[in-house]
């Protein structure tokens, strides 16, 4: 699997299976050392990895251990000639946007795939869109197309909610959660499904499908950023991508950060990225004008006057369709803002 840099979403490699070898059954009376099993070894790869590449989240990387730990021994069962049935495997990530839920469920099926459990790690993204037809007959041939495409890994469905619509008797949506539960049944060898959303509506779509409900035994819940960890996920983005803040740039987008919280459409990690795009469009156009021979610290050095050029920091403006009131802490974000009304 190929490693992200920064804040990046994992990639499964292409054309590099690795082969699970069931063991040979232990005796009675033998010993398993989990430390030196090459499967146990590539799960903790796995978790480092995932430490190393989302910020906070502490309840949920414990949870996706504790996942992992079950089916290490789950394994270890298999190796004595313990029969037992096989975990089920399909969750629930429940959180706002921007909150690490693609990453994990990458790394996740990283996980599954190293213990055997699906045959690639694989992670198929679909929405709503990907699965209801428009009339009759169209729903059925989609939704199974989607499922055979992730067959033998994870279907991720963000924004599960929307295939449950009860005001509209005739949506389709209703036809793919038959198709998907009994999918979920019938390949819970060869299938796991991810539901993803927002919590609260998340809740409503599986409280009116308890048949849904009861194959998802795995409820993990990705809570917002708060300050401090969206100012680092900041620094490991621009780190990976080889720029940094000077002292009074890291201060301004302490003071970009805390004002665009406030508004509407905030997304995590997500709008992290997006401002740094923004201010690195500013810092080339703010390079350009300069008319004078660069150096290499001009070019990976973004400035205060790259951060306050946020439409944020306007008296009232369209960034991000927000309005929003001027900055009292600085006189010059206001004037760098004026000249610069790109968010």
């Amino acid at each position: 699997m190929d490693t992200p840099k920064g804040f990046g979403v994992p990639r499964p490699a292409p054309d590099a299976p690795v082969e699970v070898v069931e063991p040979e059954v232990l005796t009675d009376d033998a010993e398993l050392d989990l430390s030196v099993d090459e499967a146990a070894a590539r799960v903790e790869e796995t978790l480092a990895a995932l430490d190393a590449e989302l910020v906070g989240l502490a309840p949920v990387k414990r949870r996706v251990r504790e996942i992992a730990s079950l089916l290490l021994v789950d394994r270890a069962r298999r190796q004595f000639g313990l029969t037992s049935s096989r975990p089920t495997l399909h969750m629930s990530f429940t959180g706002g946007p921007g909150t690490g839920k693609t990453t994990v469920a990458l790394r996740m099926a990283a996980i599954l795939h190293a213990l055997g459990y699906i045959r690639a790690p694989r992670v198929h993204t679909v929405t709503r869109d990907d699965l209801v037809g428009q009339f009759i007959g169209h729903t059925a041939p989609k939704t199974k197309e989607a499922i055979a495409r992730a067959a033998g890994g994870v279907l991720f469905i963000d924004e599960a909610y929307y295939l449950f619509r009860p005001d509209n008797e005739r949506d389709y949506g209703q036809e793919v959660i038959e198709i998907l539960l009994t999918e979920m049944e019938n390949e819970r060898g060869d299938l796991v499904v991810i539901f993803a959303g927002y919590p609260d509506r998340m809740a409503t779509f599986f409280s009116a499908n308890p048949g849904l409900s009861s194959r998802v035994p795995h409820h993990i819940g990705f809570d917002d950023y708060d300050h401090a960890e969206l100012v680092q996920i900041a620094d490991l983005m621009l780190t990976s991508e080889n720029f940094r803040f000077d002292d009074a740039a890291q201060s301004a987008f302490s003071e970009y950060l805390t004002k665009r919280v406030q508004r509407p459409r905030f997304s995590n990690a997500r709008s992290v990225r997006n401002a740094i795009e923004r201010s690195r469009l500013r810092q080339a156009r703010r390079l350009v004008e300069l008319r004078r021979p660069l150096r290499k610290e001009d070019l990976i050095t973004l400035t205060a006057e790259d951060i306050y050029g946020s439409s944020v920091f306007l008296a009232e403006t369209a960034g991000e369709g927000d309005v929003t009131r001027p900055s009292t802490s600085s006189q010059s974000a206001s004037s760098f803002a004026q000249t610069n009304r790109v968010q």
